[in-house]
């Protein structure tokens, strides 16, 4: 009844403001992936949770849209008296309008939760089409919501540079130097990871990802940035360490210090740098209105951020040594019987991870999902949903840490008594495609689409296949999803040194059962081009490997990884897991 009512109360305000339909995005103003509690406002509305979605609602219809990852989860959450449920991947939000609704109308959205590229795209098919999108100042969502939480508050806090591998200044620089050569006065920056990594800081405004949430304003022709960010969020040790490369500005003059940067831009003759993906469609109106050209580009932070350092890297495998004990404890817990349920094994694992002084939190939610819970590629277990772990099933479990040095991702798929044959073959042919991306060498420039065949050939020779891309990108301390990086489908980005990116094929049988094998591995110069070095550590279950479907280089991959599982982390286990573990990665 109370999505019923909030969805009445809202068509009664398109109707006051003349407007005949209304967007409603899971992001805020800030694009995160992560919001804070007050920026959900999907899940306000609809009562889907998933990290991805949209919903459009019009006088007499209404949907919600997410992808594949997030389509069983949404059958489960939102009244689908009230909300038709499509998949955006394969419908597109302007054509449901069209099919919804009749030539002429007007459909309002928040210009601050809407980058540019979106709406470029929503608008030439709307003129197309007859609809018209409008922005409308002030959220709609937000003026129904009594009860909103405020913005956050966390303090704000430094990335060592030793670490970076970096400075703030170096960065800078090196950002600076890339707007000259596109001839720009200035860039806007807007995504968060970006302002995070350009001046080594850290925070905690949103879960799973240390943000600051703010805006950034990087010149040219000046080494220093302009931050727009609550005071009260800025300790004293960190402004004073930012001093010499920062000017911080309260939140509230980022208007008033575009329209300077607008007069300057006008007055140099050149153009300031929005990234179209990225900046809210707000900004790109703000700017025109006061007469700055406007290059649309991408954020100049985000190839550099990509590419690790040497710094970078040495953490990120310290990282993934500590992750990997406690995965491989909670692994070893799982064995013994000591796991009762979902929701128990996602409390267990972060337990294990909690117990290293480094944690800072969890990456992403943990997902883990007993037999047909498994199926839901972004599965999270509820009171509700919640399933016992008792034989016979597969138990799929995704999760990952974020530590002072780096962040981490990993599934597993484990078997909770004897597997099926089933099971077995399925599980071997994603192993399969798992170590033909872990063992691949390939020439600079393959891009990321190449490498996902690789990964979907096994399963594809059998007349399988997954419905969500083999890899993305993970930030250093960032997010867990980073961009530039792919390895998916769409991946046209050139694969580089030092980007950090999830392997991690599946297949999942709707009702029954999923199955994933995820490791991060590093992109690294080889002798004849590129490969990849994995860094994620931590046992493959044995007993769900059909060996006589695997070569010989693929039992080779799989003895040598496990023989540095257990090189590596043995030593720092106690002697019950150690003893466990030498079992687990016996040769095949």
């Amino acid at each position: 009844m109370i999505y019923q009512k909030r969805l009445k109360d809202l068509r009664e305000l398109l109707k006051s403001q003349g407007l005949d339909g209304y967007i409603v995005p899971r992001t805020d103003e800030y694009q995160n992936e992560f919001v804070p509690p007050g920026a959900e406002r999907l899940q306000w509305l609809t009562g889907f949770t998933g990290s991805a979605g949209v919903a459009v609602v019009l006088k007499d219809a209404a949907v919600l849209m997410t992808d594949s990852r997030y389509t069983l989860q949404a059958r489960g959450q939102i009244d689908r008296d009230l909300y038709v449920l499509d998949d955006s991947m394969k419908k597109q939000l302007p054509d449901w309008v069209r099919e919804n609704i009749g030539e002429g109308a007007v459909i309002g959205y928040d210009p601050m939760l809407h980058t540019v590229k979106q709406i470029q795209q929503w608008e030439q098919t709307g003129e197309e089409q007859g609809q018209r999108y409008k922005p409308v100042p002030g959220n709609l969502i937000d003026r129904l919501w009594r009860d909103r939480p405020g913005p956050p508050k966390a303090q704000a806090f430094l990335f060592p540079d030793d670490v970076a591998g970096r400075s703030a200044a170096d960065k800078l620089a090196l950002v600076a130097a890339d707007l000259r050569v596109r001839n720009v006065l200035a860039a806007l920056l807007t995504r968060q990871d970006s302002i995070a990594w350009l001046l080594n800081v850290r925070g905690g405004d949103v879960d799973c990802t240390p943000l600051v949430l703010s805006h950034a304003i990087v010149r040219a022709d000046a080494p220093r940035v302009e931050w727009f960010v609550e005071p009260e969020k800025i300790p004293q040790d960190v402004a004073k360490a930012l001093s010499t490369v920062a000017d911080i500005f309260p939140a509230a003059k980022l208007e008033e210090r575009l329209a300077i940067l607008a007069q300057a831009a006008r007055q140099a003759g050149r153009g300031i740098a929005l990234d179209p993906a990225a900046t809210p469609v707000y900004f790109q109106t703000q700017l025109k209105q006061q007469g700055a050209e406007i290059a649309e580009a991408q954020d100049p932070c985000v190839m550099p951020k990509a590419c690790k350092t040497a710094a970078e890297l040495d953490s990120i495998r310290a990282a993934h040594i500590r992750d990997g004990v406690a995965v491989t404890r909670f692994l070893h817990a799982l064995a013994q019987g000591k796991v009762k349920d979902e929701l128990d094994a996602a409390d267990k694992i972060t337990a294990f991870r909690a117990e290293d002084a480094s944690f800072r939190g969890l990456s992403f939610p943990v997902i883990a999902g007993f037999n047909a819970n498994g199926a839901v590629v972004h599965y999270r277990a509820t009171a509700q949903t919640n399933r016992a772990i008792k034989a016979p099933g597969l138990l799929l479990i995704d999760s990952g840490g974020q530590y002072e040095w780096g962040t981490t991702d990993i599934t597993r798929t484990v078997a909770i008594g004897a597997p099926s044959e089933e099971m077995r073959k399925n599980f071997t042919l994603v192993l399969k495609g798992h170590i033909a991306v872990a063992s691949a060498r390939f020439p600079a420039g393959t891009k990321g689409v190449e490498i996902d065949a690789l990964a979907r050939a096994p399963l594809k020779a059998a007349g399988l296949d997954y419905g969500h891309g083999t890899g993305h990108g993970v930030g250093c301390f960032l997010g867990v999803h980073e961009e530039a990086a792919s390895i998916s489908p769409r991946g046209q980005e050139p694969l580089r040194p030092g980007m950090l990116i999830s392997n991690e094929p599946g297949y999942y049988q709707e009702g029954a059962y999923g199955i994933r094998i995820e490791n991060l591995v590093m992109v690294r110069e080889a002798l004849a081009g590129l490969s990849f070095e994995t860094v994620t550590l931590a046992p493959i279950d044995r007993s769900l490997i059909d060996v006589s479907l695997l070569s010989t280089e693929e039992r080779e991959w799989l003895n040598a990884y496990h023989a540095r599982v257990m090189q590596t982390l043995g030593p720092l286990l106690p002697a019950d897991v150690r003893e466990w573990l030498q079992t687990e990665t016996a040769p095949l």
